[in-house]
């Protein structure tokens, strides 16, 4: 990490790159998305342990009816976004790439609620403690696409104080407009559940974080937490901006540890949907059942901001959206460049969708990359905003030399792809950096075992 900030003072910039923006549907207001005759709700939404099924096939269920949770601390339950009959729990494809177990549902589209979802009594009267307990049972995560749980987030160690909150609204993704629109439409909201944050985690301070380019954004914001004594801080347009640890950086000059999350620093940061989602689930007691996610690119017909309802498979909103134009490309799930590639529009939309970009094939690399190639120009280090240097990562990866990588601090990567973006020669970087995870963790586990096993003999 000392080269890679060594050689950042010898090359121009300071890390992050500025692909163009192709914010096409900023001007579009957020609508409704399909009613889907079937939804796939899968139990894994979150990081942490999956959720065990708590209905079986031929249950009735209603918008909001627990469908499945799990006693790990770092897990949230999972709820049904329609009303109508369980009609299966299989293993059905997952946009991580893998499958995973999903509960099926056939909609009635009547959307009957659930007569556990009501408005709470005084929101203003609820202790830190209750707040994170219905934080914990609307199932919130992390909406800007990792999927943290969110009550976990809202409960530091009592050494750990938190002095600020970010709430992240830096959309720097291209193609993603999503926050921008809750900003613009739900503003009174996300302050509301902004505050809600503030005070499950007794901080003195919260900040809005939002780019330049974004100025109605910035002025919607002030508008509506400026009376509560909310900041909002205009940030430098650059990807990845809304990144966690840059978004710490950029505005509290602290650099969270090697390893570290940013409490390390007194703060943590939510998204902008988060805090709408934490919204809904206190004031109205609605849990986390849609999510509202851009369709955009030069291969669907009709781009669109949509309120979804989470197990609505890809191929259903695509088809909300006029279907694909132009020879068939690549169906994303997220941005083009932290989002995954699907090999099937068969996959459903989960918490951390935050949009869903069709590319053309026109639009797509022609050549194709071949073996890993590095002509050691120190774009990838240059580009990276954690300070890593991607491309030795690469070659170590390339050839499963998995014990040289946790010197490189391979597990600060963010996979954020600036290194990829800006690579003269091709190199799948991300990829790489991807397979020299699971290497790393692969080989480390495996130490720990045989650690394990001699002080048992």
């Amino acid at each position: 990490m000392e080269l890679a900030r060594k050689l950042r003072g010898i090359l121009p910039g300071s890390g992050g790159v500025h692909p163009p923006s192709q914010k096409i549907a900023a001007d579009m207001s957020i609508t409704p998305g399909p009613q889907p005759a079937e939804v796939f709700i899968p139990l894994s939404q979150h990081l942490g342990t999956p959720c065990e099924p708590l209905v079986a096939k031929q249950d009735r269920v209603m918008v909001g009816t627990r469908i499945g949770d799990s006693e790990g601390f770092v897990s949230a339950p999972v709820h049904s976004s329609v009303s109508g009959e369980v009609t299966g729990i299989v293993m059905h494809p997952h946009p991580t790439g893998e499958d995973s177990l999903a509960v099926v549902i056939k909609s009635d589209r009547l959307d009957t609620l659930d007569s556990a979802v009501k408005p709470h009594g005084n929101p203003d009267e609820l202790t830190p403690e209750e707040i994170r307990r219905l934080v914990r049972e609307g199932g919130i995560v992390g909406m800007g696409g990792a999927g943290f749980p969110t009550h976990v987030k809202l409960s530091p160690p009592a050494d750990k104080p938190i002095e600020l909150v970010i709430i992240n609204g830096a959309e720097c993704e291209p193609y993603l407009t999503g926050d921008y629109r809750l900003m613009l439409e739900r503003g009174e909201d996300v302050v509301k559940g902004a505050r809600l944050i503030q005070r499950a985690v007794g901080a003195e301070r919260v900040v809005v974080a939002i780019e330049e380019t974004s100025p109605q954004a910035i002025n919607a914001m002030r508008e509506a937490g400026g009376p509560l004594g909310m900041e909002v801080v205009s940030l430098p347009a650059r990807y990845p901006q809304g990144a966690e640890k840059t978004l710490v950086d950029t505005i509290t000059g602290k650099q969270v540890p090697h390893g570290k999350l940013p409490m390390e620093v007194g703060a943590i940061v939510d998204n902008v949907g988060t805090a709408a989602a934490i919204y809904d689930a206190v004031y109205m007691g609605m849990p986390l059942v849609e999510r509202t996610l851009t369709v955009a690119g030069d291969g669907v017909a009709r781009h669109a901001n949509l309120k979804v309802k989470i197990g609505t498979l890809v191929e259903d909103v695509i088809d909300h959206c006029g279907g694909l134009v132009g020879g068939r490309g690549k169906v994303i799930v997220g941005g083009p460049m932290m989002g995954i590639a699907q090999y099937t529009m068969e996959v459903p939309v989960t918490k951390t969708t935050s949009g869903i970009t069709v590319l053309s094939r026109e639009t797509m690399m022609k050549e194709e990359p071949g073996s890993f190639t590095c002509i050691r120009c120190g774009r990838c280090v240059k580009n990276c905003p954690m300070n890593l240097m991607p491309y030795l990562i690469g070659a170590y990866a390339d050839k499963g030399m998995w014990d040289k990588l946790e010197d490189l601090n391979i597990e600060d990567c963010m996979e954020c792809g600036c290194c990829a973006y800006g690579c003269p020669t091709r190199n799948p970087l991300v990829q790489l950096c991807k397979v020299g995870k699971e290497g790393f963790v692969r080989k480390r586990s495996k130490m720990e075992a045989l650690e394990r096993a001699g002080k048992e003999d």
